[in-house]
């Protein structure tokens, strides 16, 4: 379902909103709960709109879609972002769950982060993500050598190494089966460029990996859009 708004921040609250009511039902269900969240600058209003609402979020888990395989500290991470952002105010007494490791190559992690991964409540509550000009989501880039595995819904794997001419550092993404996991799926997306890509991902089955996301019928995606 697609929710088209006249600016960002507007679409940044409803997106955060829609989280929190996805939380909330899971926290009804199973008293514990989890989510998914995307890292760059698209989630930074939703993210704060979030840490600000009264959930109980000493039961709530929440993990990166992505990551980029640099220190918590250093500026690219996923990681800084998020403890910055949105594991604040209310939200600080949340569990992250980093997909970074030190001392340990980008391969050499997948092992413990599956184990990491599979202790999480599932289904997600939700799956927050963001999506690039060439159709990428979390990390699954159209120019991986992964990218097929990470989007193999049969595959059983929750995380892949993703090496991208796109990104100076070598990638951990969680792969489609992982976050199609979910009760939910938002999409936040932004610019008339985008919006372009999303229409032709939506009704064509193309080399962008979105429209692997958009053309299933497990789990549903509402996309949050503004200009």
């Amino acid at each position: 379902m697609m929710h088209e708004f006249d600016d960002r921040q507007a679409a940044s609250e409803a997106a955060a909103e829609f989280i929190a009511a996805a939380l909330e039902r899971r926290l009804e269900t199973d008293g514990q709960a989890a989510i998914v969240v995307s890292g760059g600058t698209t989630p930074v209003a939703t993210f704060d709109c979030l840490s600000h609402l009264p959930l109980a979020w000493a039961s709530v888990s929440v993990a990166p879609s992505d990551e980029r395989w640099v220190p918590p500290r250093h500026d690219d991470s996923n990681d800084k972002l998020v403890r910055e952002r949105l594991l604040v105010d209310r939200a600080a007494a949340a569990t992250f769950v980093p997909l970074y490791a030190d001392g340990v190559s980008v391969e050499e992690h997948v092992p413990e982060l599956e184990r990491r991964l599979a202790a999480l409540p599932a289904p997600f509550a939700c799956s927050l993500l963001g999506m690039g000009a060439d159709g990428h989501f979390a990390s699954l880039f159209p120019d991986a050598e992964s990218l097929a595995a990470g989007l193999d819904r049969d595959s059983g794997a929750r995380c892949i190494p993703v090496h991208t001419a796109a990104s100076p550092h070598p990638r951990m993404s969680l792969t489609l089966p992982a976050l199609l996991n979910s009760d939910s799926i938002v999409l936040l997306v932004f610019g008339a460029d985008k919006k372009a890509v999303l229409e032709q991902a939506r009704t064509d089955n193309n080399a962008y990996p979105v429209s692997r996301l958009l053309r299933q019928d497990e789990t549903p995606v509402d996309i949050f859009w503004a200009p």
